[in-house]
């Protein structure tokens, strides 16, 4: 969900762990070559939500890979299925207040552009959370904790899934 932190949480993970970094939104706006807000106006949610999935489908990860999505990644089945074949599926939450307190702060956020943004924010985590709760194989609170607390839990986590250090793990922050 947008207010959680997973760009900030997905480039603090990249540099404590040297893993290779992917970023579902940047790939969809350097294709475009505009904002995620100028693609919403230009060509529509639509347009931008098969973006995503196109970039999900071409994702090359070689090794161990972090991955960070858009909040509504998950509204396509395609793409849950391509992050589950990718790997651990990491779910940052948070309480309401925060998440829209957070991202009420960035003025880029397309869907929260209405009469009543709390409202809007409110139906679209409501319409969301069913799905994080359903695909997600790891979840980490970040309402209270800094990116790093947050980075260090997920590490923390994935190593009991997977306590074998070749094996390959594929952390996707939705």
């Amino acid at each position: 969900m947008m207010g959680v932190g997973k760009s900030s949480v997905g480039r603090t993970l990249h540099h404590r762990t040297g893993l290779a970094l992917h970023d579902t939104d940047e790939i969809v706006t350097s294709k475009f070559g505009m904002s995620i807000p100028e693609i919403f106006a230009e060509h529509g949610e639509k347009k931008f939500r098969d973006a995503e999935t196109e970039a999900l489908r071409h994702m090359r990860t070689e090794g161990q890979t972090i991955i960070i999505t858009g909040g509504g990644i998950v509204l396509c089945k395609e793409n849950v299925e391509i992050l589950k074949r990718l790997g651990v599926i990491v779910w940052l939450d948070g309480d309401e207040e925060t998440l829209f307190r957070r991202a009420s702060l960035k003025q880029n956020r397309p869907l929260l552009q209405t009469k009543n943004p709390r409202k809007s924010f409110s139906k679209i985590l409501d319409a969301r959370r069913p799905f994080y709760a359903t695909i997600a194989d790891i979840r980490v609170d970040t309402s209270v904790l800094t990116d790093e607390e947050v980075a260090v839990a997920i590490l923390a986590k994935l190593k009991r899934m997977n306590p074998k250090p070749e094996s390959r793990i594929s952390a996707t922050a939705s």
